[in-house]
């Protein structure tokens, strides 16, 4: 296997083009990173602290949000010891939850109440992007369910305005995919908790999407990738 520091050198080629491509960060920019539990986020951060090329300088803070008191898997120890080794400014922040909300959350309020938390604590670090882990396979998987379900051709977009600009939301890793990103986790000794971290994750739509589109050989599944990107991508840029 290649050295970490080549791997990381080949993402930073990919994680430049999308901020170039689809103008992503530029200086003075300060960025919430949403740090799940698992290898994209981890990574994407790694990547971030080493710096973009095109971007100038930009400050990063690390944020996780604690769903454990929602039922969601306590990731908390391994995250701090992730974020000590970075030396990034970080916050756990505890999953907000509305008084009258129902346990267990589906995945619809659960992604809505992990948005909302988030956006919160940026804020309160005078965040105004908030950058999140998705990578260029899930932007196939939306893509696939949009266009057999909604009968649309809608993928992730690879930069979001909510709030009238308040906060752009980013995806730096959205043209890396997974394997790429999977490799580099395993080159650096990362180890991670199991990848389905929602208890509902296995019987999610989505997880079906992704079984069926990781059934295809490599070679085959990066040509449905680009299929995908390509079909979409008058919908998704400006």
């Amino acid at each position: 296997m290649p050295s970490p520091e080549v791997l990381a050198r080949n993402l930073r080629k990919r994680l430049n083009r999308a901020v170039r491509e689809f103008d992503l960060l530029a200086a003075g920019d300060k960025i919430a990173v949403g740090i799940s539990g698992g290898k994209d986020s981890l990574v994407l951060l790694d990547l971030l602290a080493r710096g973009v090329d095109i971007a100038g300088h930009y400050d990063l803070v690390a944020l996780h949000v604690d769903g454990s008191a929602a039922g969601l898997p306590d990731v908390k120890p391994q995250v701090r010891t992730w974020l000590a080794d970075l030396n990034i400014p970080y916050e756990i922040v505890p999953l907000e939850l509305p008084a009258d909300e129902r346990l267990p959350l589906n995945c619809f309020r659960c992604s809505w109440n992990r948005r909302k938390t988030l956006f919160r604590a940026a804020d309160r670090h005078d965040c105004h992007k908030v950058a999140l882990g998705h990578h260029a396979d899930d932007a196939a998987v939306t893509a696939l369910m949009n266009i057999t379900h909604k009968g649309k051709l809608e993928s992730l977009p690879p930069r979001l305005s909510f709030f009238g600009g308040h906060f752009t939301l980013i995806r730096p890793l959205i043209l890396t995919p997974e394997d790429e990103i999977r490799r580099y986790a395993r080159a650096r000794g990362w180890t991670f908790p199991p990848e389905t971290e929602c208890p509902r994750s296995n019987s999610t739509r989505r997880h079906r999407y992704e079984t069926f589109l990781a059934a295809f050989p490599p070679r085959e599944r990066q040509q449905i990738r680009a299929n995908l990107w390509n079909l979409t991508l008058k919908e998704i840029l400006p």
